[in-house]
Parts: structure tokens; C-alpha cells; sequence
């Protein structure tokens, strides 16, 4: 039997490391935090573990040279330099991250020497596009024309664990929530391009409704035409990208914003010195309150938000080790504490395609996934990006997957076996007309 490799016992690798030990997969779990590797491998005596520095090149190596089939969790920056030995040594790879330019340079190595790296294979990316392809094919084959395409994501909580005014606990990397649309969003409306700069993108959000759960909100995704090509939609009249919030997010986020506390390029010095009242103060014109400064009333629900949140509280969020600190990275620590998810709070992932198409008439297809999750360790996070990933490791290994090269899960000879084993899983796609 074929061995498989996990680098990186983080939190999204709980769920995949469970689906492939109880098949019975040869399997070693790899990780420089003792506590990671031991929790998502108890109860498995047949697992090999390795702790240490697994981003050391040498060790990087040896772990490649160990497998057969190589499953990256490290950091997306790592990603090439473990492509690359996989190359070497003629590994099969799979991420859950975007394919990068470099990656795909790659390609024609990969598909040279046999060695397939399957990019993308976690949420979003990963079940956004299997999802999206299997719809766009379908119709395609019924002889459809698709007019518009809009898809969006978004890791939220649960009904019953939303305890806070934001509607809103930090499920994944804290740093990305902060810094999420920084950039210009990009994407095609009415057959033309529309640019959305980063201080009014939370303006220009759309409504969502999702049943049982009820009124959420989007805003567009940094780069939507990129992915035209990719989901062979060429001369579509509209296509949108997007990530999820709950209703009344967006519009107190904008604030945060206009205030610069998302930036993350000036640094504090000193930051142990500063309370996060005072950093809020610091922005603001002499004499003048935050409500006045942001043109709100103190009665005001997005004003109500802002203070729930701490921006008046006189709390110091680091200590004497940290020499500079930028007000993103204040802000960063400020959610950590106050969107944290509580030992039995549940998280929610929720994703919604939007399709016009042109079939003897104009019809609309409305294609919905909700996935809530158990607790603080079995999230829906872990859940929707593991278990991809499983599943595609899983058919490489018994050898159902042949494709070689820089490969994203578009093609029905990827997507379709995953989608049907994530049914198989609770992850199921709900459509209405």
C-alpha cells in the first residue's frame, strides 16, 4: 500500500487525518508542536508521528522521500519548496492552497515526470469549484447558455453560538480576517468590468438568504475575472466572487476601516504602552469623539458594534516582546479575544452559487451548502477543508486519480468522485429554482 504524508498538524487536520487512519492508510503525521501531533492521532496506534522542525529542508526531504503521496498543511508561502522535492523524488502532492504562478510554472516538469500536485482541494478553494463546475457542466450539457455567475463563501457561527452583536467568531486565521479585501475588488457586471477599491468595498455588499439560517451579506472577492477562464465562461455578461458575512457586518467593519485600523504597514513602537482606547484616540482629530469622527450617533447599532467590540476599553494587548506592533496587528489581537469560539460553540460554513442561464427562456438556479460544526476542535472549518483533501489523497492512492501536472479540482475527473464522497459525509448541495 501506497504511504501517505501529512505535513502540518494544525487545525484543519484533524478531520483528514481521521478519515485516512481509519481506512487504514500508512500514514505519518508530521508537526513541530507536540500537542498538535498527539490530539489528532490518539486512539490510531498504526499512525506514525514526527515532531520537529518539518520547514528545515533536509527534514522536508526526508519526510517527501518517506511517502508516496504528500499532503501539504504548511504555510502557502512553503508550498513550492515542497513541490519542488516532490519533483525530485516523484511524489504525488495535494494542498489545500491557491496555485500560485510559481506553482504552475511547474507544470510541465510535473506532467514530465508522471507527479501530480493537486492545488486547491480544501473549501475555497475546493468544494467552491468542484460545486461551480458540476452546475456549469450540467446546464452546459443541457444545452444551456449561462448568463451570470455569482458564487460566495464564508466561515461564520452557528445560530445557537452567536452571542455577540457581529454575528461573528474568528474561525480561521485571524490575520486574513483583518486584513480580508485589502486591494481592489475585480469582477464583470453587465459585460463590463467593475473595479471596487478597498475603503468602499464594504459598502457594496448583496443580500443573501439562506434557509433555516436566514438574512446574510457579501462582498466581492479581490480577483473574480481570473476565474472566467477557469470555469470556461468566456463571454458571460456577469460573474462574481464573494465572501459571506451576517447582515450588519459589513457595514460596521467599513468603519474599523475608515478609522485605519486594518493597516498594516505603519508600526507602533512600543505597543505594550497603548491601550486600544488609546490607539483609537490616536486617530482621531483633537477634540473630537470617535461617534463625531465617524458620523454616527453613540445610539446607533454600527456605533453599539464598535464598543461591544473594545474600542473604548482601556486593555493592553501585548507585552514587553514585541518591539513594533501595526494597528492591523492591534486589532488582530483585539478579535482574538473577543471573537474567540467557546469550548461548545459551534462554527458554520455557509456557500451559495447564484446561476442565470438561457434554456428555451431565462431561468434562475439558486445552489446552497450549510455545514455546522460540532465544537471547537470538530469546526465545519476543519470539516469542509479536510475532508477534500482526504478524499482526494484517498483516490490517489487507490489509484483512480492519474491525472499529472498542476491540476485544480475543475475537471469532472476530479470533481465528481470527491462531490459524491463528500454526500457520503453530510456535505450536500441543496438547489432551488
Amino acid at each position: 500500500m501506497q504511504k501517505v504524508v501529512v505535513l502540518g498538524a494544525g487545525k484543519s487536520s484533524g478531520v483528514l487525518i481521521r478519515y485516512l487512519a481509519q481506512r487504514g492508510i500508512d500514514l505519518l503525521v508530521a508537526d513541530a508542536n507536540q500537542d498538535n501531533v498527539q490530539s489528532k492521532t490518539e486512539g490510531f496506534p498504526h499512525v506514525r508521528t514526527f515532531l520537529g522542525d518539518i520547514t528545515h529542508p533536509d527534514t522536508l526531504t526526508s519526510l517527501v522521500k518517506d511517502g508516496d503521496v504528500i499532503v501539504s498543511l504548511l504555510p502557502p508561502h512553503l508550498h513550492v519548496e515542497v513541490a519542488k522535492i516532490c519533483l525530485a523524488h516523484q511524489k504525488q502532492l495535494v494542498t489545500a492552497s491557491y496555485a500560485s504562478e510559481e506553482m504552475l510554472a511547474l507544470d510541465g516538469e510535473a506532467q514530465r515526470k508522471g507527479v501530480l500536485i493537486l492545488m486547491e482541494c480544501g473549501l475555497d478553494p475546493g468544494i467552491d469549484h468542484m460545486s461551480a463546475l458540476q452546475l456549469i457542466d450540467r446546464l452546459k450539457a443541457e444545452g444551456a447558455r449561462i448568463t451570470s455567475f455569482q458564487s460566495y463563501c464564508g466561515g461564520l457561527v452557528a445560530p445557537e453560538s452567536d452571542d455577540n452583536p457581529w454575528g461573528y467568531k474568528v474561525t480561521w486565521n485571524p490575520r486574513n480576517v483583518v486584513l480580508a479585501g485589502q486591494g481592489t475588488a475585480q469582477f464583470l457586471e453587465d459585460s463590463k468590468v467593475r473595479l471596487v477599491p478597498y475603503q468602499q468595498l464594504f459598502k457594496r455588499t448583496v443580500p443573501l438568504f439562506f434557509e433555516k439560517y436566514g438574512e446574510y451579506e457579501a462582498y466581492p472577492n479581490r480577483d473574480s475575472l481570473s476565474y472566467i477562464p477557469l470555469y470556461q465562461l468566456n463571454g458571460i455578461e456577469n460573474f462574481v466572487r464573494g465572501t459571506i458575512r451576517k447582515k450588519g457586518f459589513c457595514q460596521a467593519w467599513d468603519r474599523l476601516v475608515y478609522l485605519g485600523l486594518t493597516e498594516d504597514h505603519a508600526k507602533i513602537g512600543r505597543p505594550e504602552t497603548f491601550t486600544f482606547k488609546e490607539l483609537v484616540s490616536s486617530f482621531l482629530p483633537k477634540d473630537v469623539s470617535l461617534a463625531q469622527h465617524l458620523t454616527i450617533s453613540e445610539k446607533d447599532e454600527v456605533y453599539k458594534k464598535l464598543i461591544w467590540l473594545g474600542l473604548q476599553e482601556e486593555i493592553h494587548l501585548f507585552d514587553t516582546s514585541k518591539q513594533t506592533a501595526s494597528p492591523a496587528e492591534f486589532l488582530q489581537k483585539l478579535i482574538e479575544k473577543k471573537w474567540e469560539l467557546k469550548d461548545a460553540d459551534k462554527d458554520l460554513v455557509l456557500m451559495q452559487h447564484l446561476l442565470e442561464y438561457d434554456l428555451g427562456g431565462n431561468k434562475k438556479l439558486r445552489s446552497t451548502l450549510t455545514v455546522e460544526g460540532e465544537n471547537t476542535s470538530e469546526t465545519a472549518m476543519a470539516k469542509t477543508v479536510g475532508l477534500p483533501l482526504a478524499i482526494a489523497t484517498m483516490l490517489i492512492v487507490a489509484g483512480n486519480l492519474r491525472k499529472t501536472g498542476v491540476q485544480r479540482p475543475v475537471i469532472q475527473e476530479i470533481y465528481e468522485p470527491i462531490l459524491n464522497s463528500l454526500k457520503r459525509e453530510g456535505i450536500i448541495f441543496r438547489e432551488y429554482a
